[in-house]
């Protein structure tokens, strides 16, 4: 289970090495590093968050931080951070000015602000992002100076990086990642996220859900023919490409929408509503800061949009901005305070960033409102345990469990909770 924060309850000092994901996958990667002499490429998928406690416990285990390693047989090794704060095209120049002689280890964070820099929505084609051209420049350069890195640098490499990133890596520069040593998994714990939003953005756009794919094309064949008939400025192209951004939403191609919707911003940029299914776009195609852009559009003109101000806070979370989520999904509440998914996402961020009494609250506020609600009892029987109530947790796993039987991992941790009790023979059950 990978958890989000270090976990400081006294109660859990068994679980203190979980701090910054599942401990098996960690002591994996120490291994890795451990044992890389010379050049070496790895790859650890993590949040911003999570990138920033991994490092730590790295320079803490392997590099004698602190004075204090659990890995006292490991060889200590020199590391360094290069944290990229812009855009880059040229990684091997930055390395090449570091004293490369003293370095075992370099971890590497931010490289992906250097692969959506170029991508722009063309309107054409379908599909994920990371399968298509334009190849992002710095690729491009890894692709083919790889075997530089290899002979003139003695380092090995940790690229700390969101999915997204990752999928970039192995799909645009295959030549680089086929020299990975391997690919550890720190994303985020299943029990620790927002609940799923809709998939298209709002009441205007959820009909075009319900169409078939062959009625999606017919009508975006009919559009694409109509905003060819009329002229550039026409009164008719705002919605026309609104509607198109629609149709290729509830298809998931969403560079295509997010075109459509820049079109017919470019005619009447005051339109809220079309900057907030921009948002909702860009968000699922994986670029969140520029959906939180996006959603500070539409609020500007209408603040009183609640879903924008909740799929922001979903933003901000994913980012690990976990301050700022909280203030966005407050500005939700005070707008819809009786939309229980809210509260419930705002008790994840909270328990994310260790207020766990604060966290509860927020779950019990969710589930007055809606008591069904199995998965929000589940994350709040986490969060007692984090509190040290072993038997409430009981109780609210056991209410979990009477919503939904198949809950195997509240199960699991009811278990571990009644042994912790000394109840063994319930435990055993």
């Amino acid at each position: 289970m990978t958890n989000r924060q270090f976990i400081t309850s006294s109660s859990l000092a068994r679980s203190q090495e979980l701090k910054i994901g599942r401990q098996t996958e960690y002591r994996a990667l120490i291994r890795s590093i451990q044992y890389t002499h010379g050049f070496g490429l790895l790859f650890v998928r993590s949040a911003p968050r999570q990138a920033k406690e991994l490092i730590n416990r790295v320079k803490t285990d392997l590099g004698g931080h602190q004075g204090v390693t659990q890995f006292t047989s490991a060889e200590q090794k020199t590391i360094e951070i290069l944290r990229l704060e812009q855009p880059i095209e040229n990684l091997y120049a930055l390395v090449a000015a570091m004293p490369k002689d003293q370095i075992d280890v370099l971890l590497i964070t931010g490289i992906e602000k250097s692969l959506t820099g170029d991508l722009k929505p063309s309107g054409q084609g379908a599909g994920e992002y990371y399968a298509r051209n334009p190849l992002p420049p710095i690729l491009g350069h890894l692709n083919l100076e790889w075997k530089r890195f290899r002979d003139d640098f003695g380092i090995c490499f940790v690229f700390l990086v969101p999915l997204f990133a990752l999928k970039y890596f192995a799909r645009q520069a295959p030549d680089l990642f086929d020299w990975r040593l391997g690919v550890w998994d720190f994303g985020e714990d299943s029990l620790f996220q927002p609940e799923p939003r809709p998939i298209l953005p709002s009441v205007n756009g959820l009909k075009y859900a319900t169409l078939s794919a062959p009625e999606r094309t017919q009508r975006i064949l009919k559009l694409q023919d109509l905003l060819a008939e009329v002229g550039p400025q026409a009164e008719e192209r705002s919605s026309w490409s609104v509607e198109l951004g629609y149709l290729f939403a509830a298809g998931a191609d969403y560079r295509s929408a997010i075109a459509q919707y820049d079109q017919a911003l470019a005619l009447n940029p005051k339109e809220a509503e079309v900057w907030y299914s921009r948002g909702v776009a860009l968000g699922d195609w994986g670029h969140q800061e520029d959906e939180i852009a996006s959603y500070d559009k539409a609020l500007l003109l209408k603040p009183d949009q609640a879903q924008a101000w909740t799929n922001r806070g979903d933003a901000l979370f994913h980012l690990g901005r976990y301050e700022e989520a909280i203030a966005s999904y407050d500005k939700a509440l005070a707008l819809q305070p009786n939309i229980s998914s809210i509260w419930a996402n705002r008790g994840v961020v909270l328990a994310s960033l260790g207020r766990f009494s604060e966290a509860i609250d927020s779950f019990d506020k969710s589930l007055r409102l809606e008591p069904d609600a199995d998965p929000v009892w589940v994350q709040r029987s986490i969060v007692l345990g984090y509190l040290d109530q072993p038997e409430a947790a009981i109780l609210s796993y056991d209410k979990a469990l009477r919503l939904n039987p198949n809950i195997a991992q509240a199960w699991k941790k009811r278990g571990i909770a009644l042994f912790d009790l000394e109840r063994h023979e319930e435990a055993d059950r």
